[in-house]
């Protein structure tokens, strides 16, 4: 199994990305002090991508394991997969929490099933080669999530994508890389049959705001984006699922499982447990919106779950 189209030039960025994360995220969650040893061994290297709520739950889960006594070293904020996956297949990285639709379509270019059960399967399998396992998946998820105006869909009794059938025209709005993906513009026009057409809108202020105008009928938003929940707006169901499951799940080197034990498995399985979409669209405004830090929200709902 291929883990990236560019490996090569993936692990080579993959190298200089950790040697900056290093310095500007750090291995001590900006304290500027080393992690401190317990419970033997070398500290654990948790990752995250360049995203907010990739960073949060980082972590959350980094937290989680510090409470129970675990070292930990953060490498926050590194970017995508094809930076990620080389230096996690190398033991170099060792927990990252994944979203297990994208996993598996973007980091393997395979097809994702349509449940979390099958994707949790399908992605074990897929990772096994490379000394990777998976804990338990999440309920909270990010995925792609479709957006109208609240009174357009108040009018028009729009509640599923399908809907959207009920207008002469509809226009998509999102970043470019929508207009050829299944779980975006394609899926529109190929699985929902739509008389759609696609604006390509790169930065998601000007997204929303072409869709507060009129310009556009609908926005592509990540499902803990904090619009999803404004009244403002309607999140349509996707009656038919163009877009796979995208529950959070860590997968972590195999090496450091089985020196570690069910305890420590156990400790980041209980943040999965608790950890639903709506908790993490709040964490995300928090730090978006509020101008928060990823390192103090998440110690809030470690100590408000009873985890830390």
């Amino acid at each position: 199994m291929r883990w990236t189209r560019n490996i090569r030039v993936a692990a080579a960025a993959a190298a200089a990305a950790l040697g900056l994360a290093a310095c500007g995220g750090g291995g001590d969650g900006g304290s500027g002090q080393p992690a401190a040893q317990s419970k033997g061994g070398a500290p654990i290297v948790v990752a995250s991508f360049n995203f907010t709520d990739s960073q949060i739950l980082a972590e959350v889960y980094a937290g989680a394991l510090e409470a129970k006594g675990y070292p930990v070293q953060r490498k926050l904020n590194i970017g995508s997969r094809e930076l990620i996956y080389p230096s996690l297949k190398s033991g170099e990285l060792q927990f990252l929490p994944e979203y297990q639709g994208a996993a598996i379509t973007t980091g393997f270019n395979a097809e994702a099933p349509k449940d979390a059960k099958s994707e949790h399967a399908k992605l074990t399998e897929l990772l096994a080669p490379s000394g990777v396992s998976l804990l338990d998946y999440a309920q909270a998820e990010n995925k792609n999530t479709f957006i109208v105006k609240a009174d357009l869909a108040k009018q028009h009794g729009l509640t599923r994508i399908s809907d959207l059938k009920k207008l002469d025209k509809v226009i998509l709005g999102g970043g470019p890389e929508c207009e050829k993906r299944i779980p975006c513009y394609l899926g529109f026009k190929d699985v929902y049959k739509l008389n759609a057409s696609f604006q390509a809108i790169q930065e998601a202020g000007p997204r929303i705001e072409a869709l507060r105008n009129g310009t556009i009928t609908a926005v592509t938003v990540d499902s803990v984006n904090p619009l999803v929940g404004d009244p403002q707006f309607t999140a349509l169901q996707d009656d038919l699922t163009i877009v796979p499951t995208e529950n959070v799940v860590p997968a972590v080197n195999r090496k450091v499982l089985d020196e570690r034990g069910p305890d420590f498995a156990a400790a980041a399985n209980a943040v999965s447990a608790k950890l639903t979409t709506e908790e993490l669209r709040e964490l995300n405004k928090r730090v978006d919106s509020d101008g928060e830090q990823a390192a103090d929200v998440a110690k809030d709902w470690l100590k408000d779950k009873g985890l830390a």
